[in-house]
């Protein structure tokens, strides 16, 4: 592993080995304090951020290292039209690890085959968010103690939500999961999500709108919010916004040992009377995730020398521009359009960046 883009780069060995890492981590502190001495992190974040920032900054300092690096795009030179190729050739120059933000989809795997040094996706727009799995799937084993024979909820904006669509490839790998996805019409899971992860892992899916319906059969609820800033039109979002709430009088038909996971921050999605019940279980989800950065920041530290310009699939063509506007190929006109065959039979081909089907096929 030499960066960690999208959470299917780990094999489930390598998500077990970085779990057991954490776990030593958090029981074992003083171990670990040291490990990082002389290291920098670079956190390039081009979006804001709370909890995901300072986590790896958290991490980065209690293994011992520094850290280095912007939390918004305009304090950088982005804005003066820097790219994001130019941009991460030169932070490789100062720092031995990168952690990126970016808006654009794709917009960290490109800063990974510029680097020179480990990149770590910290969240690409509506596509990916692989460190906040991590966390998701520590929480969940130490609740649940397993992963297999599991009925995940998963409500809000499924569209959208990165972290979503992280989770269910990550939860792909496991045997016998039950996913409910609940969600309005308009922030349903992407058909690509459904058609390239879910039926071709036999995982198990039922589409629904309705919350209390659901409820009683759960053994995860993984709760998001509806994301203004991932709407063209503030109309929509306004109209969507409140289309669920979780109180405790919809936890009156839920399991005992149900664990409600919330990616955060949440707006009014889970009320605060919720944050007290046993089955709340964000607030530890949000430490685990320091925990798991600190294992990921590790591994690929570990291997650092090893790193080369990111590879891609051999069928690749160039011949077909990505008319997704939120890809990174978007804002950045030297980036080659290129588009991997994935599915031989359909003749199907998906942007390297974004994930976005070639709209020709």
């Amino acid at each position: 592993m030499k960066h960690l883009i999208d959470i299917r780069d780990l094999s489930v060995e390598e998500l077990n080995s970085l779990m057991d890492t954490a776990i030593d981590i958090k029981n074992n502190p003083h171990k670990y304090a040291d490990k990082c001495r002389g290291k920098k992190l670079a956190t390039l974040f081009f979006e804001p951020s709370t909890r995901t920032r300072l986590s790896f900054e958290a991490a980065m300092y209690e293994l011992g290292g520094n850290v280095l690096g912007f939390s918004e795009a305009a304090s950088s030179s982005s804005a003066k039209g820097e790219s994001v190729s130019d941009t991460a050739r030169i932070i490789g120059c100062y720092a031995d690890i990168i952690a990126m933000r970016h808006p654009k989809e794709g917009a960290p795997l490109v800063a990974s085959m510029k680097a020179g040094i480990p990149v770590i996706n910290a969240g690409d727009g509506g596509h990916n968010h692989p460190t906040q799995t991590l966390a998701d799937l520590l929480t969940i084993k130490i609740k649940k103690g397993d992963f297999d024979n599991l009925t995940v909820g998963l409500c809000g904006d499924l569209k959208y939500g990165r972290t979503v669509h992280s989770l269910i490839a990550a939860l792909s790998r496991y045997s016998n999961i039950k996913l409910v996805l609940i969600s309005p019409e308009e922030l349903k899971v992407p058909w690509y999500v459904i058609k390239d992860v879910i039926v071709p892992n036999n995982m198990t899916y039922v589409e629904t709108k309705s919350l209390e319906d659901a409820m009683s059969e759960l053994d995860i609820l993984y709760m998001t919010r509806i994301q203004r800033e991932r709407f063209e039109e503030k109309e929509e979002y306004e109209r969507l916004k409140d289309s669920y709430v979780l109180n405790l009088s919809k936890l009156k038909n839920a399991k005992d040992d149900l664990c409600i996971l919330h990616p955060l921050p949440r707006v009014n999605e889970i009320s605060v009377d919720v944050d007290l019940d046993k089955r709340a279980c964000y607030f530890e989800q949000a430490l685990n995730g320091k925990y798991m950065r600190m294992a990921l920041i590790l591994k690929l530290l570990d291997i650092k020398s090893q790193t080369e310009e990111t590879s891609v699939s051999e069928k690749i063509v160039d011949s077909i521009v990505c008319q997704n506007p939120r890809c990174i190929t978007s804002i950045e006109q030297e980036l080659p359009h290129r588009f991997k065959l994935t599915d031989a039979v359909s003749n199907t081909y998906r942007c390297i960046y974004c994930e976005a089907k070639a709209k020709n096929d």
